[in-house]
């Protein structure tokens, strides 16, 4: 069987082969000779990377086929050597056979060997060109810790023939390897067997500082803390290194950050509220307000379930996590609620007059970061940027609004990136120099869990809730009483 596999990966990859051949064959004939020699090699760096996709695929097929076929061998021989010097000798040929260090060999045969045995749809869309080796390597990891089910569960939520992906998102593979990493991770801990509260508690006790030389007389220090506080911290930072910038100050933003921090450390505790300039003068901060979102599903916050939050620029945190951030009223998070059917956002916080923040939260909800393809920034000052301009006709309505960062607001409007239209729930995509589009990573929202309580009341029967004041349960009511 493995055999037969890796034959019809090989079959693929030779198509793929094929494939590029007819494309870097071009003729070269056109109006505008340059712009076809710069698509052509547009199109051979995709076929590239298909074809390293099915060259992993088949390295992936030989090497659990050799394991499968090794393990057979030493069992039907009666090889008299335990289960981990058998495994240490496989990986021993294969790192020969490759030139690789054993640790990455060993690497090499545990991925083959989930990918072929665990995992085969994300096999399928790395012998199809569909994945990346990056891809397969993230979902390889993101179910580790899952038993065959919810290995099975997590992999067709994304790549089986009824994954729910909106048309105008990317698909899977579409995704910048680490932002598909990111979306394979919310939903693994939203829907882990154990509940992200007992995984929770145990990494609390499992915090540390570490310290790590490295090259040019500097150093890294690391430290694993709960999410929310090292959320809190980067925040503060960059808040303050903002605060520190202008025409007089020559550091950056990475280097103003990394100052703060070690003042901060160095300081016995003070709050950080001013920090030394290059030439080693104090200058005072100016403490811009650093504003996160924390979106609750409304039974979570009432503490009828116990589903994860959702931490802006992090990811699922324990439900008793955002409670304590909402109760305590941390000054830089801001709470938000979604709407018990369906996950979409039903309030955010307390009333706001003003409608151009109330719009910058709107768009943040939507987009989550900048929405450029492959961009990971949720800093706190990405732009509110009209899709057509206002003197063209374009409107501040949601519907023609991004909020990219700084570095792609520029790169629109100095270059032929232009993005496409974007609605009240779903992000702009970008239309590049060359013509190519690229659709925009979409948000994950899905249905909260109901309280089993409360479930067969739903349809109306909403008379028999007697519900508090808090502010949940009155957000709560109100939806209820207006669907009802």
């Amino acid at each position: 069987m493995a055999g037969r596999a890796a034959l019809e990966a090989l079959e693929v990859l030779e198509a793929s082969l094929a494939e590029l051949g007819a494309v870097l064959r071009g003729t070269g004939e056109g109006f505008d000779p340059l712009r076809e020699q710069a698509d052509r090699s547009l199109d051979g760096l995709a076929g590239v990377a298909r074809l390293e996709a099915g060259t992993a695929a088949l390295k992936v097929h030989l090497a659990a086929g050799y394991a499968e076929a090794a393990k057979a061998v030493a069992s039907r021989a009666m090889v008299p050597c335990g289960a981990m010097a058998q495994e240490a000798s496989m990986v021993a040929e294969v790192a020969g056979v490759l030139t690789i260090g054993a640790r990455a060999a060993g690497v090499l045969l545990n991925e083959s060997q989930v990918l072929a045995n665990v995992l085969p749809l994300t096999l399928a869309g790395l012998q199809d060109g569909s994945l990346s080796w990056a891809h397969a390597k993230a979902m390889v990891e993101e179910t580790a810790t899952l038993d065959r089910a919810g290995a099975a569960a997590l992999e067709a939520h994304f790549l089986g023939p009824d994954a729910p992906i909106p048309a105008t998102a990317p698909a899977p593979g579409e995704l910048v390897p680490h932002r598909f990493r990111h979306k394979a991770r919310i939903w693994r801990e939203r829907h882990h067997p154990e509940s992200l509260e007992k995984r929770h508690a145990r990494s609390v006790a499992e915090r540390r500082v570490e310290h790590r030389p490295d090259m040019d007389g500097m150093a890294w220090f690391h430290a694993y803390l709960p999410a929310d506080t090292a959320s809190a911290m980067w925040n503060r930072t960059t808040a303050l290194a903002r605060g520190l910038q202008g025409p007089d100050e020559p550091r950056t933003l990475p280097q103003l950050c990394a100052d703060i921090f070690a003042d901060a450390v160095l300081s016995n505790g003070q709050d950080g509220q001013s920090g030394q300039d290059s030439g080693g003068t104090v200058a005072e901060v100016r403490t811009p307000h650093a504003e996160v979102l924390v979106t609750v599903p409304v039974f979570s916050l009432m503490g009828l379930t116990d589903e994860p939050a959702m931490l802006d620029g992090y990811g699922p945190i324990p439900a008793s996590m955002a409670r304590k951030l909402v109760a305590d009223g941390a000054g830089s998070f801001y709470r938000v609620l979604v709407d018990p059917r369906d996950g979409a956002p039903l309030e955010i916080g307390r009333t706001s007059y003003r409608v151009t923040k109330a719009i910058r939260r709107w768009l943040r909800m939507r987009d989550g970061k900048c929405p450029f393809p492959g961009c990971s920034n949720n800093s706190l000052d990405n732009e509110a940027d009209h899709l057509l301009a206002w003197h063209h006709g374009g409107t501040t309505g949601i519907s023609n609004l991004g909020q990219p960062c700084r570095k792609h607001h520029r790169l629109r409007h100095t270059s032929g990136w232009t993005p496409t239209p974007a609605t009240k729930h779903e992000p702009p995509g970008w239309i590049s120099p060359s013509g190519r589009r690229y659709k925009s990573e979409h948000q994950d929202w899905e249905p909260p869990q109901w309280p089993e309580t409360l479930q067969d009341a739903v349809g109306g029967q909403v008379d028999v809730f007697h519900l508090g004041p808090s502010p949940g349960e009155v957000v709560l009511d109100r939806f209820l009483h207006s669907r009802g």
